[in-house]
């Protein structure tokens, strides 16, 4: 049995860009994760950028309205490809999230003062 599974939480670093290729949209996420580690009685934080790809119309085009600073956490597959680059004259392979699913850990927006008001009056009747 093989597992390929990854799971990522972290912050997008810009809006979510919905794409074209042959006919298929897709949208690209850019996301964020920070780890931190102990040097020389220091702490070093180290950011770490993942491009995820998300298909799927429906999930694709939640993906879509994503904007930066968004909280996630995406589940996915690691997967690879290869490109030649016309700037380097060279093979290029990059690493990218095939995204299965995506949560928003975003915090809801508090309500007003009126609006508690009004729901705790409801309860209350």
């Amino acid at each position: 049995m093989y597992t390929n599974k990854v799971t990522l939480i972290g912050f997008l670093g810009t809006d979510a860009e919905v794409r074209s290729n042959d006919d298929r949209s897709f949208t690209t996420l850019s996301l964020a994760t920070k780890s931190s580690y102990k040097k020389d009685g220091k702490y070093v934080e180290h950011t770490e950028w993942h491009r995820c790809i998300v298909f799927g119309k429906k999930l694709a085009e939640f993906a879509g309205t994503l904007k930066k600073g968004a909280h996630l956490m995406v589940e996915g597959e690691l997967r690879s490809r290869k490109y030649d680059s016309t700037k380097t004259n060279s093979e290029v392979t990059i690493w990218e999230i095939r995204v299965d699913s995506i949560l928003k850990l975003d915090r809801a927006a508090k309500a007003t003062a009126d609006e508690q008001e009004e729901e705790s009056e409801d309860v209350a009747a």
